[in-house]
């Protein structure tokens, strides 16, 4: 008996479920040479204004675990990526006609990338706090803390997972949530990645993936009034001057436009947090 393929639907990540964009509207993925591959989900703007309430609702829970904790919980998103890396080799291989070698090397540095972040998550404070120098009898210290919600454009021009990845990771590490719209023509490996953080300790609706156009969705994240950062890492073929100009009116801290994937680095972790000054007065015994 000749068994019927059970194609897989690739929806949204919102609020740690996976609706179908609320617009019911779909498109074709397909490979370089226009082969098709899936529908994946087209986010409307009312998806968005979903995936901001879901991001903001789980702010508190995240940021308000210990930075320890947060790496453990960045830590078992690599494991469950090491546990499903021929999945994710495919369907890179698919969606960039990558070669297997290519494409492995891609999932690898995304692991990779998971774990150098999850290692900072408990020490970036001492890296970026500061105790400050005060004439008096006070003890008077600076820390990090995060912003909030970050909205944010993956880069769009390739490496798909890798970029969403570098985009990801380094807002989630100091307590954020994050509303992301992925690389549009190679969805796949966003929303694979979405079934990993469903099935990790990550709380529903720290990190919301939309699929869908970039230049439909990021407006109304840009000027949505409950976002707190815009990153714009994937935004070089926008109008992300404009965008920037939407965010002003909101006093988001953005981040702009960048060649390539961004690298692991401290400052992507940092530029996502506000610094808290407080005064302590020293014992006078």
């Amino acid at each position: 008996m000749t068994r019927l393929t059970v194609p897989k639907t690739y929806k949204l990540y919102i609020g740690g479920k996976f609706p179908r964009s609320e617009s019911g509207r779909t498109y074709e993925v397909t490979t370089k040479k226009g082969a098709f591959l899936a529908n994946a989900s087209l986010a409307s703007r009312k998806d968005a204004r979903d995936a901001v309430v879901a991001a903001r609702a789980a702010v508190n829970g995240w940021s308000g675990a210990t930075g320890y904790n947060r790496g453990q919980v960045l830590y078992r998103i690599a494991e469950l990526l090491e546990g499903r890396r021929e999945q994710f080799v495919d369907e890179l291989m698919a969606t960039e006609s990558l070669s297997k070698s290519a494409a492995t090397t891609q999932v690898d540095t995304a692991i990779d990338a998971w774990v150098w972040y999850a290692g900072w998550a408990d020490k970036y404070v001492q890296v970026a706090g500061n105790g400050n120098p005060v004439s008096g009898p006070y003890f008077n210290l600076s820390t990090p803390e995060p912003s909030g919600v970050i909205a944010i454009v993956a880069p769009q021009d390739s490496s798909s997972l890798l970029g969403l990845v570098s985009v990801i990771a380094p807002a989630l590490v100091s307590g954020n949530t994050v509303v992301v719209v992925a690389h549009q023509n190679a969805p796949l490996s966003a929303i694979s990645l979405s079934e990993v953080l469903a099935t990790s300790d990550v709380p529903g609706g720290a990190v919301n993936i939309l699929t869908g156009s970039p230049a439909e969705i990021a407006p109304w994240l840009a000027s949505h009034a409950d976002v707190n950062g815009l990153d714009l890492a994937g935004a070089e073929q926008l109008e992300w001057v404009d965008l920037q100009i939407a965010a002003a009116d909101t006093l988001k801290r953005v981040s702009g436009p960048v060649v390539g994937v961004p690298a692991p680095s401290i400052e992507r972790i940092v530029q996502w947090t506000e610094t808290k000054t407080v005064w302590h007065t020293k014992s006078l015994i």
